[in-house]
């Protein structure tokens, strides 16, 4: 059996952060909101900090060590309780890790959906006719079908952004979501999630804010065949860690698609 990178290479190592929490799971508005979508309670943030320089081109190891590591193996044990296939009962054998683009500091990225008519200046969604959802809307025919005129009303590099993921994430929602008749609470909601989860940094002379964090959208599996986050055909099941290279922060934001709540 060919030897982990980890092994290679110094480990991180990895300790739960209980007092760092995400400002949008207290907000009342936003867990209205969760529920109607039928994602509180299966929407999970856990926060830690890691012992050595990040880099991006160290992503790999980071994930596999995140995901081999006592502290974090332990944390996980308790974020699902329902789902068959989560959590890892012991250190990942096979970590999966790909790069997610992040890079807006601004929610211009939305303003083709009023434009290209998905969304009505009011804000309304345009309904369609849909062979199989009898109550269905342009928007989610853009985010889900290619075939959709307006699949690329929003460009192929801005699609992959978290920011547009996230929006995704909670325009589909969960197994019993019930949907917004406006865009405004999913947008609102993208932004305070976004705002939450990323880190920023002003350049002091150009004033131009960037972002600093590195998201990886990550799954893992261990030598028992439990699968991290879950089954991974289910597009609403997905995990994100979220790095903060400066404070040595890393934050997994993570949601389980299914009926109930889970235990977090």
């Amino acid at each position: 059996m060919a030897t982990s990178d980890c092994e290679l290479e110094q480990n991180f190592a990895f300790n739960l952060l209980p007092s760092k929490r995400a400002s949008f799971l207290s907000d009342r508005t936003t867990l209205t909101l969760l529920m109607k979508w039928s994602m509180l309670g299966r929407i999970s943030v856990q926060s830690y900090s890691f012992d050595r320089n990040f880099r991006p081109y160290n992503s790999d190891r980071f994930a596999q060590c995140f995901f081999r590591d006592p502290v974090v193996l332990s944390s996980l044990a308790g974020m699902s309780k329902l789902s068959s296939s989560a959590p890892l009962d012991q250190p990942a054998v096979w970590v999966d890790a790909q790069p997610v683009p992040c890079t807006a500091v601004s929610m211009e990225l939305f303003d083709p959906l009023y434009s290209c008519g998905i969304v009505r200046p009011s804000g309304h969604m345009v309904k369609c006719f849909h062979d199989v959802y009898p109550d269905y809307d342009e928007l989610r025919q853009m985010l889900q079908e290619e075939e959709s005129e307006n699949y690329y009303a929003v460009g192929r590099a801005e699609r992959e952004e978290f920011l547009f993921r996230l929006f995704k994430h909670l325009c589909l929602g969960g197994e019993l979501c019930q949907y917004e008749d406006t865009v405004e609470p999913y947008i609102s909601t993208t932004r305070r999630i976004y705002k939450d989860l990323i880190s920023v940094q002003k350049d002091p002379e150009t004033k131009k804010i960037s972002v600093v964090s590195t998201v990886l959208k990550v799954s893992a599996r261990d030598e028992s065949g439990r699968c991290f986050p879950g089954r991974p055909e289910e597009e609403q099941t997905f995990a994100y860690l979220v790095i903060d290279p400066h404070k040595r922060h890393v934050t997994l934001f993570s949601h389980v698609h299914g009926v109930g709540d889970l235990e977090v």
